[in-house]
């Protein structure tokens, strides 16, 4: 099996942080490891370092050298502008199947959490077994804690399957990031699963898909795998990108597809969307509040702190986060963490392109 770890995002809901040189994904946010670094960790015993392939794009290419040395050139897998997560997955795929006809593709985010990581290999492995039957569509699904408006759903069907102990469900239907009430209902129902963003098939049976779903892409990726190897490749790559539209793999394949399959990843897992995701998984005070760096707090509650440099004095505050950095300060109310990437936008709109 390969992994191909998708780590071309700029994590938007992390400014002031995350930079489009530097995003989330090679920080050091939870841990002594960045999250791209973690990511590669927890795969060791199950996938070859030699099998491990990253998707980037030209501005993190030499951070993502730095922090993952034992790449090999060939395995990285640079893509001219972000197009979203289709044509991503469908490059990685004509390319793994150039290196290997019969290969077996693991599709992970770079910056997602897990603790139990023995029990997440344990998955990952039933999941290849599932997705080689036939050519299955696999996805990891998790259990929802709470009624999450800021990811995707899966509702499962019937179980098919049990694999080392692992059930194996058939999917009956995606839905998207829902409303307040609606992610309620699903929560309720006790048949919804967190659409974890994880997928695992073979290269052939994704190419097969994307091109029933998404021919215009699919004939993209065919004129890019004929001239793989050869000194036409990258130039092919830039003039296939200028052109495809840019798609998400679950609009585009997903909800369109009738062979998806999802195991449950029950193994402590957290997607790290945004500033409220670290206020939640890090360590409270008593008064329940987060605190990376010097402060000084008075009557202050609930809230997320992070000055690595400078002193942050807070007094008669709740439910805030505010990130300090260099050149920029974040402050917002915690329930509007998911909105950070509006502010990303509005200084792309207002050229304040030193800030990104």
């Amino acid at each position: 099996m390969f992994a191909v770890i998708m780590a071309g995002g700029i994590g938007t809901r992390f400014w002031p942080r995350s930079r489009t040189r530097r995003p989330k994904q090679l920080l050091k946010i939870l841990d002594d490891k960045t999250m791209i670094q973690a990511t590669v960790a927890r795969l060791h015993g199950l996938i070859d370092q030699d099998h491990i392939y990253v998707v980037t794009t030209e501005p993190q290419l030499e951070e993502i050298k730095e922090q993952l040395p034992f790449l090999r050139p060939e395995n990285l897998i640079i893509e001219p502008k972000g197009k979203n997560t289709a044509p991503c997955i469908g490059l990685s795929a004509v390319i793994l199947r150039h290196r290997d006809p019969q290969a077996v593709m693991a599709v992970l985010p770079a910056d997602h959490r897990i603790n139990n990581e023995p029990l997440f290999r344990k998955v990952l492995a039933v999941a290849e077994q599932v997705a080689t039957r036939e050519h299955r569509l696999v996805t990891i699904g998790i259990h929802p804690t709470y009624p999450a408006t800021g990811y995707g759903y899966i509702q499962i069907n019937s179980q098919v399957d049990e694999i080392d102990g692992i059930p194996v469900f058939k999917v009956k239907t995606f839905a998207e990031k829902p409303d307040a009430n609606t992610a309620k209902r699903f929560l309720a129902s006790g048949d919804f699963l967190w659409n974890s963003g994880m997928f695992i098939w073979t290269a052939n049976a994704i190419l097969k898909e994307i091109e029933e779903a998404i021919p215009e892409l699919y004939d993209g990726l065919m004129e890019i795998e004929k001239y793989l190897g050869t000194k036409h490749q990258d130039e092919v790559i830039k003039k296939v990108y200028c052109t495809i539209k840019s798609i998400s793999i679950d609009y585009g394949v997903m909800e369109q597809s009738t062979n998806v399959f999802v195991l449950k990843g029950e193994f402590d897992w957290n997607d790290v969307g945004s500033w409220e995701e670290i206020y939640k998984i890090s360590a409270h005070d008593e008064n329940d509040n987060v605190v990376i760096g010097n402060h000084l707090l008075r009557d202050t509650r609930s809230c997320l702190i992070d000055s690595p440099r400078r002193m942050i004095a807070t007094l008669g505050v709740e439910n805030l986060i505010i990130i300090d950095t260099d050149d920029a300060l974040l402050v917002c109310r915690r329930d509007m963490a998911q909105q950070v990437k509006d502010l990303v936008d509005a200084l792309k709109r207002k050229n304040l392109e030193q800030y990104l």
